[in-house]
């Protein structure tokens, strides 16, 4: 049977190279580059802060020191905003570093998958359940993902996978889910089903709810695609044992982790922002 222990803790995995925006990112972490006038990691520590989390832990790599510092108090910096008469936006600078002791850095020493980079914040989760939240994956909607997961996890307890609809054609694209009957319970995830195969159109989106069984088995997974250790195949173990539902969400989601997505999210979050920008032929 699933826990339903409170979900206190989330874990954001930024350990990866970025290589689908480089040459950006041989000098600036994936996960820091702006998206109009905030770093990407900043709206997915603001969405797992807004669903009540109470501790984010960030796994990380050589060379992203930028992200712990980001979420560190700026002492210079507000001294000399305030002493310029920029009181204003000190305190919303200031507003906006998370509590002291509300988010804590790991790292994942080898690049062995995201499951391997789950594994690395074990620790810091204990015996207790957990979300995962994928920064690379901006979700932008009239509510947040993880809130709307965390509604549902107070119901249900178990394990929570966000999923969102893609067109039918595109299905063989993605992860996508087969539900039991009319759902939401889970029976398999298809990683990239053969075309005309897909046992539905919706795909797994980069945001979790999981219960802290899966690290012992994490801890023992086979090797999967690209001779990593893959999250998916270890939720597919989880499911001998335990249940994981599917909570669709109805917003927007733009991959930032290529220029495609990440043009799009900063172009739509300035319109939603009533941000004034020219785009020229």
């Amino acid at each position: 049977m699933s826990k339903a222990g409170k979900l206190r803790k989330a874990i954001i995995p930024a350990a990866g190279f970025g290589s689908r925006m480089l040459p950006a990112t041989k000098s600036i972490p994936k996960e820091m580059l702006p998206v109009v006038d905030r770093p990407l990691i900043h709206y997915i520590v603001a969405e797992a802060l807004e669903a009540g989390i109470e501790h984010v832990a960030i796994v990380t790599s050589r060379q992203k020191g930028e992200i712990e510092d980001y979420f560190d108090e700026h002492f210079e910096l507000d001294r000399t905003l305030r002493e310029g008469g920029k009181t204003e936006l000190a305190d919303r600078l200031q507003s906006d570093v998370p509590g002291v002791g509300s988010v804590s850095f790991v790292r994942q020493q080898r690049a062995e998958g995201l499951g391997h980079a789950i594994w690395s914040a074990r620790q810091l989760i204990g015996d207790e359940p957990f979300a995962v939240l994928l920064p690379d994956m901006l979700k932008v909607g009239d509510s947040g993902c993880l809130t709307e997961m965390a509604e549902m996890y107070a119901e249900t307890g178990g394990n929570i996978i966000a999923v969102m609809s893609c067109d039918p054609a595109d299905a063989h694209k993605y992860g996508i889910v087969s539900l039991e009957g009319e759902g939401p319970l889970i029976d398999a995830i298809v990683e990239k089903p053969e075309k005309g195969t897909a046992p539905s159109n919706l795909y797994v989106s980069g945001r979790y709810i999981l219960q802290p069984e899966i690290f012992n088995i994490i801890e023992t997974l086979e090797r999967g695609a690209g001779n990593e250790i893959q999250l998916t195949d270890a939720i597919v173990k989880l499911m001998e044992t335990q249940e994981v539902r599917a909570c669709e969400y109805h917003g927007h989601v733009y991959d930032c982790g290529n220029p495609g997505g990440y043009v799009s999210a900063n172009v739509n979050v300035a319109k939603r922002r009533g941000i004034d920008f020219e785009i020229h032929d």
